[in-house]
């Protein structure tokens, strides 16, 4: 893939806006590793907590591409990343299990190990981005540190305000799994034989996966609203 074409650069958008939205975890992490430390160390443990935890990324990531020339595993990874698609508009899960840090390297290590154990989610979504492209990853992940250190809390600040952007998240990430199923090699012929058809599955994946996570939070709400209502009575 050609660093200057229009397809590298587009990969590339894809992959920092995959960082983006899927960056929220990445700072409640951080924060709550390095909430016990003093103000002069919590800057320290972020910095050094996020280089380790990208750098393992990387490498995790890296590894991913080329298993994806696996037959079958691109199939499976764009599977995997649809329900995680999903999970981004559903999941409410807290993150009480992550323990702050007393000292500067216990932080550090606990936002390694912690990112390390969450981002599967990442991984498979960027390695699916990136068509393959090493330093296409790379550079994303590259891109991606600045973003994870400072941006990702403004951008949850932003998500609060604006919740439809986790909408087009999800969208996105949606659109990368169905993009990852019609380049599986198996299918990949079929696929390029049949473009209408390509099109149409993957308007349809990602249609299904947003309209799925809307249905799924109208109930939750409207569960929550019906139990208020018994609790007043």
């Amino acid at each position: 893939m050609d660093i200057l074409s229009l397809e590298f650069l587009s990969a590339l958008i894809t992959i920092v806006f995959i960082d983006l939205i899927l960056a929220g975890d990445n700072a409640i992490v951080i924060g709550l590793a390095a909430r016990k430390l003093p103000k002069e160390q919590q800057t320290k443990a972020v910095i050094w907590g996020t280089v380790g935890a990208v750098g393992i990324r990387a490498i995790a990531t890296v590894l991913v591409v080329y298993l994806l020339n696996v037959p079958w595993l691109m199939l499976a990874g764009g599977i995997l990343l649809l329900w995680i698609a999903y999970k981004l508009l559903v999941d409410n899960e807290g993150h009480d299990n992550i323990k702050a840090g007393n000292t500067l390297w216990q932080s550090v290590r606990t936002i390694i190990i912690a990112d390390a154990a969450m981002g599967l989610d990442n991984v498979i979504a960027v390695a699916g981005a990136s068509h393959g492209s090493v330093p296409l990853v790379l550079l994303g992940l590259i891109i991606s540190i600045p973003i994870v250190v400072w941006g990702s809390t403004l951008f949850i600040k932003l998500i609060n305000r604006l919740p439809w952007i986790v909408y087009v998240g999800s969208g996105v990430l949606a659109y990368t799994a169905a993009k990852m199923i019609t380049h599986e090699m198996k299918l990949k012929q079929f696929f390029a034989d049949n473009p209408a058809f390509e099109w149409s599955f993957l308007i349809l994946l990602v249609i299904v996966i947003i309209v799925a996570g809307l249905w799924k939070n109208s109930s939750r709400s409207r569960a929550a609203n019906m139990e208020k209502s018994r609790e007043t009575h």
